[in-house]
This record gives structure tokens, C-alpha cells and sequence, in this order.
């Protein structure tokens, strides 16, 4: 017979233990409201990274005869990178004198360049001098007649105040600059020879220089952290290229317009605006405004008008066309990011700051997406670290006693 049994009542057999039921955990009392304590972590965190950045540019600062010209030096690596394998697969150059020859062939091109730019304008600075001096003239005219409709004195006390400055202390303060300009040629000078001596030995032993820093890591962050460099790196050098080609671009089209217009220097205008290209943004300004000054002070102001159109439509052309075309995924760069890298690069390292922030930017938004699971090169693969002295490793067989060195 089955076992019946009333409702309400447990069924027969073992009765399962209950577990206990938890505790109500009761909050401690605070003191200070939780919206506060959060703002409060949140603040000394912030102010430690502030520190660790304000104690790296202070450090920066302080070697910069030697910061800046390695990083011009890589920057100079990744141009003329193309040029020495051409060399040495091509011609079947030697490692040494391929090297040799791109960097010595760098050399020239630059030199015969500034020397060419440089002889236009010895050439012609006495004709640019009186033609300043006749825009001069019809800029205080302007000044009379035009809109502000300023006084004869006005006008002379700005013109003695410009005057002061160049005689008197302020001629004093001219030398004292003049002074201090030229003990700084001397650094100048000195960076180039840096610069060129790393540019030879990261053309030559780039990799091998790369795979000895990443060998100092930690031996689970080698690999990883070699290969994410080798994709910032492309990024650097597809940054490189693309500006090369941009600023030739702006070069060659404002020094066609400035030939129409028949203005003076016109190789030494195309240079400083080849030049300055490389600093985004405010290079392109600068240049241009350079341009139609020569343009205002040379042929009027409608010629200034027409140099100002000429340059607008390059620089139209340049952001966009060319950039978007040609950077493409290696330097996947919001433009708001572009000018943020350069205001702030300015504002802490200056001259300096502008024209590395915006390649360095594009290699750590490349090396970051990678660490993080996304891979802009998957073409480029996983290419095995180079020996050095340091990269060897040990390797553990099960009994320890029996570690040799690979």
C-alpha cells in the first residue's frame, strides 16, 4: 500500500537543512558623502597623472639637445627608409654604403635647396627693400584715409615706439637676443650632427636597436610590445610620406600662383611653405600669411587678394583631398584630435611640441588599438624578434638542473 499523507503536512523522509539565511549588512556611517569621496579619488588620481606628465616634459626640457634630435632622426629614418632598401635590393648595395649613400644624397638635396632659396634672396633684397618701403608708405596713407581715420600724431607715435625698439635699450636688448641666438646656433648645429649620426645607425640597425630596447621588458610584454612597434611604425612612416607629399603639393601650387603674380623669391616662398607644412594646421597658416604679405607688400592689395585665393584653394585641396585619400587607415586621425595634439604640443614644448605631436599621436592610437584587441596591419603578421645578447632567453626542461640557454 502507498503511503498517503494530508495536505499541510511535510512529506515523510529526511527534511533538507535550510541554509541561513544571511546577515543584512548595514552600511557604516560615513562622514563624508559618497558623491565626495568619488569626486575626491578621482582628483588625487588626476593630480598624480598631472605630476607624472608636468615631471616628464620638465625631463624632456632638460635633454632636449638629445631628445630632439633622435626623434628627428627617426622621423628622417622613415622617409629615407624606402630609398635604402631601393639601394641595396635594387642595386645590390652593401648595408653600409646604402646607408651612406641615402644619407649623404639627403644631405645634398637639402643643402643645394637652402642654397639656391638663400641666393634668391641676397639677390633680390635691395629691390624688396624699396618695395616694402612703398607698401609702407601705402599702409600709413590707409591709415590717414581709410576707415580708422587716424591723426598724424597717432600715426608717428606708433612709428617713434617701432623705432625705440631698435635703438636705445631696446637695441641693447636686440644684441643681448642676437647674442644668445648665436650660442644657440651652436646647439643647433650639434642637434644636426646628432640627428644625422642616429639617422645612419637606425637605417642600418633599426630593427636590431628595437629588439635589444624591447629584450629590457618584462618576457611576457616582449613579443606583444615588439609587434605593436612594428605597426606604430608603419603608422610613422605612412604619416611621414603623406606629409611629404602634401607640403610638395602646397609648394608647388602656392609657387605657381606666386609666379603668375610675379612675385618676388618666389623659390625661397616655396620652400618656407614646403617646410612648414609639416606642422599641421599652424604651419599652413604661417606660410600663407607670408605669402600674401609678400603679395601686399609687393603689388598691392589685389594682388595680396589673388595670393590670398590661391593659397585658401591649396590648402582647400590639401585637407580635403589629398589627406583623406592618401592617409586612408595608417593614420586614422580625427581632424578635432589633429588640432588638439598641436595647440597642446605647442603650448608645452613649443615649436618643438607642434611639429612631433601630431607623429606621435598617430603611432599611439596605432600601438594602443593593437594592445586592446584590434590590428591595423594584420597583413604585417607576426615576425620573429631579432637575436641580441640580451633577447635570449632560458629554456626550463622539466628538471630545472638541466637549463641551457637557447
Amino acid at each position: 500500500m502507498s503511503e498517503r499523507h494530508d495536505e499541510g503536512q511535510p512529506p515523510p523522509g529526511p527534511v533538507p537543512a535550510r541554509k541561513p539565511r544571511p546577515e543584512r549588512l548595514t552600511p557604516e556611517p560615513r562622514h563624508v558623502a559618497y558623491p565626495l569621496t568619488v569626486a575626491a579619488g578621482w582628483s588625487w588620481r588626476f593630480l598624480l597623472v598631472a605630476a607624472a606628465v608636468a615631471v616628464l616634459v620638465v625631463a624632456l626640457r632638460t635633454v632636449s639637445m638629445v631628445v630632439v634630435p633622435l626623434a628627428v632622426a627617426m622621423l628622417m629614418t622613415a622617409l629615407l627608409a624606402p630609398v635604402a632598401r631601393f639601394l641595396r635590393e635594387k642595386w645590390h648595395f652593401r648595408g653600409a654604403l646604402a646607408t651612406f649613400c641615402t644619407v649623404f644624397g639627403f644631405i645634398a638635396l637639402v643643402a643645394g635647396l637652402l642654397t639656391f632659396a638663400g641666393t634668391q634672396i641676397v639677390s633680390g633684397m635691395s629691390g624688396m627693400l624699396e618695395q616694402a618701403k612703398a607698401g609702407l608708405a601705402k599702409i600709413v596713407d590707409w591709415l590717414h584715409t581709410g576707415p580708422l581715420q587716424l591723426s598724424q600724431e597717432q600715426v608717428q607715435d606708433y612709428i617713434d615706439k617701432a623705432k625705440a625698439a631698435f635703438s636705445g635699450d631696446g637695441a641693447s636688448s636686440w644684441v643681448s637676443r642676437g647674442t644668445e641666438w648665436a650660442g644657440s646656433a651652436g646647439h643647433f648645429l650639434a642637434g644636426i650632427l646628432i640627428a644625422l649620426f642616429a639617422t645612419f645607425f637606425f637605417l642600418s640597425q633599426g630593427k636590431q636597436i628595437w629588439g635589444f630596447l624591447v629584450s629590457l621588458m618584462p618576457t611576457a610584454a616582449q613579443e606583444p610590445t615588439f609587434q605593436a612597434g612594428r605597426r606604430g611604425w608603419v603608422s610613422l612612416s605612412s604619416y611621414i610620406r603623406v606629409q611629404v607629399l602634401v607640403a610638395a603639393v602646397d609648394a608647388v601650387g602656392i609657387g605657381i600662383g606666386a609666379a603668375i603674380l610675379r612675385l618676388p623669391f618666389v623659390i625661397a616662398l616655396a620652400l618656407l611653405v614646403f617646410l612648414t607644412s609639416f606642422i599641421p594646421i599652424v604651419g599652413a597658416i604661417a606660410s600663407g600669411a607670408v605669402a600674401v604679405l609678400v603679395a601686399l607688400v609687393t603689388h598691392g592689395p589685389v594682388s595680396a587678394l589673388v595670393m590670398l585665393g590661391v593659397v585658401l584653394l591649396v590648402q582647400q585641396l590639401e585637407s580635403h583631398v589629398l589627406q583623406p585619400f592618401l592617409m586612408g587607415r595608417a593614420v586614422a586621425l580625427h581632424p578635432l584630435a589633429v588640432l588638439l595634439a598641436v595647440v597642446i604640443g605647442s603650448s608645452l614644448l613649443g615649436i618643438v611640441g607642434a611639429l612631433f605631436a601630431v607623429p606621435l599621436l598617430a603611432v599611439a592610437n596605432t600601438v594602443i588599438r593593437y594592445y586592446h584587441g584590434y590590428d591595423p596591419f594584420p597583413e604585417l603578421g607576426s615576425e620573429p624578434m631579432p637575436e641580441s645578447a640580451r633577447a635570449r632567453r632560458l629554456r626550463v626542461p622539466a628538471d630545472p638542473d638541466d637549463a641551457v640557454e637557447e
